[in-house]
């Protein structure tokens, strides 16, 4: 796994994140985070990356306030909100399934921070946080036979079903704005008339495509796949 991909899991993550503005200002030291532990109202969450090429993700965020607005609940969870997030930057590291969202750093990288990557996130005028991913090392060929072995497991969960969903488009509104809806109200989209709609598998984006009738019934025919890259939450 190459210092570029790490890099691209990093801007990935940024990309997801519910709050606009934000961007990787690069790899940087340990010496970064120092003060971190003085700072009580920062919020960690870390997850496990587990495939052929497995590694460890973990998040720091200086102030977690917008948590409860991007969840519409001041008591939202941050790992529930931030998933989507740590799916994507995942995503980017390869073929592979990422873990429970945990709250902390059980895997020390915050503390032991060699051969892990460190990035750091800026709003522009701030650091926001840094995002800190260490990859496991793989000795020999042990690359290949845990490829063959992720193979094999993945056929035994083939058959689980999963939630399809068609996405014509989102918007974002406050509370308030959600709470003056009745019958009547027109609620405008980021997506313009006869635009590829999303098609998401557990919540991810898969692919795109057109919406058609079929037999009265409405459907959609997939005009495209989407690679790795391209997918989001």
């Amino acid at each position: 796994m190459s210092t570029a991909t790490l890099a691209s899991a990093a801007e990935h993550l940024v990309a997801s994140l519910p709050v606009p503005g934000l961007r990787v200002l690069g790899q940087v030291g340990p010496e970064a985070l120092a003060g971190l532990a003085g700072l009580s109202d920062a919020a960690v969450l870390s997850a496990s990356h587990v495939g052929p090429e497995p590694a460890e993700l973990v998040l720091v965020v200086l102030d977690p306030g917008f948590v409860g607005e991007a969840g519409g609940d001041p008591s939202a969870s941050a790992t529930v909100v931030l998933r989507p997030a740590f799916e994507r930057a995942a995503a980017a590291l390869g073929p592979g399934v990422l873990g429970q969202l945990v709250d902390g750093d059980p895997a020390g990288l915050l503390t032991d921070p060699d051969g892990t990557a460190l990035f750091e996130i800026s709003d522009g005028s701030a650091p926001f946080g840094w995002l800190a991913v260490r990859r496991h090392a793989v000795a020999g060929n042990a690359s290949h036979v845990g490829s063959a072995s992720f193979d094999g497991r993945l056929r035994r969960i083939q058959d689980v079903e999963m939630a399809l969903t068609v996405e014509i488009g989102r918007t974002r509104m406050s509370v308030r704005e959600a709470l003056s809806m009745e019958p009547g109200t027109v609620v405008e989209l980021d997506r313009s008339a006869g635009a590829p709609v999303d098609v998401l598998l557990n919540g991810r984006r898969i692919a795109v495509g057109e919406v058609v009738v079929v037999d009265q019934d409405y459907a959609v025919r997939i005009s495209r796949i989407l690679d790795t890259a391209e997918a989001r939450p």
